[in-house]
């Protein structure tokens, strides 16, 4: 699958803690591919101050996910 594919599959999940927007795509209940931008980091409260790269991501943004599935919201593509 090329970058441009993978792109246009994301689904848009804000964070209903921070209000960051990201891309999401949901493969399986458990595995998930997440599109930050530059300014989602920005405003996303647990990447203040630190690396992003550095981070194992944003538990807040992960439940905001799960939520997002859970109402139908966002589409689980796979198994």
């Amino acid at each position: 699958m090329e970058r441009d594919e993978l792109l246009h599959d994301l689904q848009p999940v804000e964070c209903l803690s921070c209000g960051a927007q990201v891309g999401v795509r949901k493969h399986s209940m458990v595995h998930t591919s997440v599109q930050w931008s530059a300014p989602s980091v920005a405003k996303c409260l647990e990447f203040q101050g630190i690396d992003s790269a550095r981070s194992r991501g944003c538990e807040r943004l992960r439940q905001s996910i799960d939520s997002a599935v859970a109402e139908g919201r966002v589409e689980v593509t796979g198994g």
